[in-house]
């Protein structure tokens, strides 16, 4: 086991890029790190959950002898919030990583590079960094107040 202080594997937010759906009810983020590892998660709010629910009602209402439902599935990480501003955004990531929740709640999108030491990193599948890349230099704006 390594001995690195506490101070060490702490990693903090480095950049955080946001992009906003074009509902206007939920953004994809991106986190880069310090340590250069990145991450995402989207950050939705009640009308975007709302909006779902309404979706799947439509949906479900088409499908013949079944019964319409209004539910929604969640399957990447949501983030739940009130206001999608970036100083918001940014000041929940801060909270977070506070309370050493950050990495169980967004996804990783670059690969443990050697990082079987440190005990918050849990076996994941991810994606490469160079799609990661790609996604913040080519596809991501920086969201505006």
């Amino acid at each position: 086991m390594s001995t690195k202080s506490i101070a060490e594997l702490l990693t903090v937010p480095e950049e955080i890029l946001c992009e906003m759906h074009e509902e206007g009810d939920a953004c994809d983020v991106i986190v880069r790190m310090d340590d250069g590892s990145v991450f995402t998660a989207l950050f939705a709010t009640i009308p975007y959950i709302h909006r779902q629910l309404s979706l799947t009602w439509m949906v479900t209402e088409s499908i013949p002898e079944t019964p319409p439902a209004r539910y929604a599935v969640l399957d990447t990480p949501h983030i739940i919030v009130d206001d999608l501003e970036l100083k918001f955004i940014e000041d929940t990531i801060d909270n977070m990583v506070a309370q050493d929740v950050f990495e169980s709640l967004f996804t990783r999108v670059t690969e443990d590079d050697g990082e079987d030491d440190h005990p918050r990193v849990k076996t994941r599948e991810h994606t490469t960094q160079e799609i990661a890349r790609a996604v913040i230099e080519e596809v991501l704006v920086i969201l505006d107040s």
